[in-house]
């Protein structure tokens, strides 16, 4: 494998454009009372803590001390100390972080397209919401109370299908119920929205439908209906049970959703039940709606991701900006990974190639070349002596 003079971390830092974060920190003005330690430091601190897994304040300083001479390379002049990176997560704002995640999935999104699982015929843009909530001990984070004896944060996403992150993304206390914040959304008209029955709030459903979205997430077990018109399933997707047109009966949801509405009852077999997915789209096929609701655990994956490659469970500092600045810099580092895999050729997973990355943060390798053959194969070595 070839060798350069600089190391894994450098060549990943070389990804975000200088000239972009200094516009972002411009504009945020986060520099303005630096005292030494500027923007630049404080991104690479906490993108070294997620890359590295580091656990404290004290363990970032001692990892990129660990660098020595390297540290020009990441384009910083010394490593702060553990209490300048606290001081930094305490008041630099978290909304330069915030803003350079959005700026590198906008620079980026081009090559983070990937192949659809599900609903490949269907050509439109399909955007899969949820929420998912940090849990936090209230004995240090006593600002994020959320129940009687319990603390946490809450992450709203919104996923692009076709790149499997967040084109929009938010972090709120976690009493805030997920639908409260899709409200505060909108979306392209002809595009698709996938969500669970949390979202199901008739006014807002109706309100995405005058706008031209169509909407698949499932039916609360409460609702009345009145069945309009019942459709043939094909006899070959054992799966749909049944597909039928209907309207809402009950006062409050008649009145806020007055229009007809459509379900389809599928079973899934992993789980063992039966799910009626509720749309407003009249004309696609049964089997398209399952689709679109088997998608949605994308957004599962994701989270699924986020809280196990990523430091998004226990937190380098206590305050409300801290635990921002952690969370916006994880969704960060798995922007970075996320392109990685995306341009090489080698068939990474995204855990092996979080791990791999992990382990050769300081080794000098080239990055592309390691990407692309991280197993070197040497043609010298005697062949495998067959057990038998």
């Amino acid at each position: 494998m070839s060798r350069t003079k600089v190391t894994l971390l450098s060549q990943i830092l070389r990804l975000i454009g200088k000239n972009d974060f200094k516009k972002i920190v411009r504009e945020n003005q986060s520099d303005k009372h630096n005292k030494g330690i500027n923007s630049w430091t404080h991104l690479v601190s906490m993108l070294f803590m997620q890359l590295a897994n580091a656990k404290s304040c004290r363990d970032i300083t001692n990892g990129l001390l660990s660098a020595t001479g390297d540290l020009n390379h990441l384009g910083v002049d010394k490593a702060p100390s553990k209490s300048s990176v606290s001081y930094m997560n305490k008041n630099r704002t978290s909304q330069i972080f915030e803003d350079l995640y959005f700026k590198l999935l906008e620079q980026y999104e081009p090559s983070l397209h990937r192949k659809r699982k599900y609903a490949r015929r269907l050509r439109r843009k399909i955007f899969i919401m949820d929420a998912s909530i940090i849990p936090l001990s209230l004995k240090l984070y006593d600002w994020a109370l959320f129940r009687t004896t319990k603390g946490g944060i809450k992450l709203h996403a919104v996923l692009d299908y076709d790149l499997g992150l967040p084109k929009y993304a938010v972090l709120s206390d976690a009493k805030k119920s997920d639908v409260s914040a899709a409200k505060q959304l909108t979306f392209s008209k002809g595009s698709v929205v996938v969500m669970d029955r949390a979202y199901v709030d008739y006014k807002w459903l109706f309100n995405l439908d005058s706008s031209g979205v169509y909407f698949v997430t499932r039916l609360k077990s409460n609702a009345d209906i009145e069945v309009v018109e019942s459709f043939l399933t094909n006899d070959n997707q054992d799966h749909l049970l049944s597909d039928q047109d209907i309207k809402l009966t009950g006062f409050y949801p008649a009145k806020n959703y007055p229009k007809r509405l459509r379900i389809v009852r599928v079973y899934d077999k992993e789980n063992d039940q039966m799910l009626v997915l509720l749309t407003n789209n009249l004309s696609w096929t049964a089997d398209t709606i399952s689709q679109l609701y088997k998608a949605r655990w994308d957004v599962e994956v994701f989270f699924k991701h986020l809280k196990q490659l990523f430091r998004v469970k226990s937190f380098v500092g206590t305050s409300a900006n801290a635990v921002r600045i952690q969370m916006w810099t994880s969704m960060i580092a798995m922007l970075l990974i996320r392109f990685l895999k995306a341009k090489a050729t080698y068939d990474w997973h995204l855990s092996n190639l979080t791990s791999f990355i992990r382990f050769n943060l300081f080794v000098k390798i080239d990055l592309w070349h390691w990407l692309n053959r991280p197993v070197k194969k040497n043609i010298n070595d005697p062949p495998m002596l067959s057990l038998f």
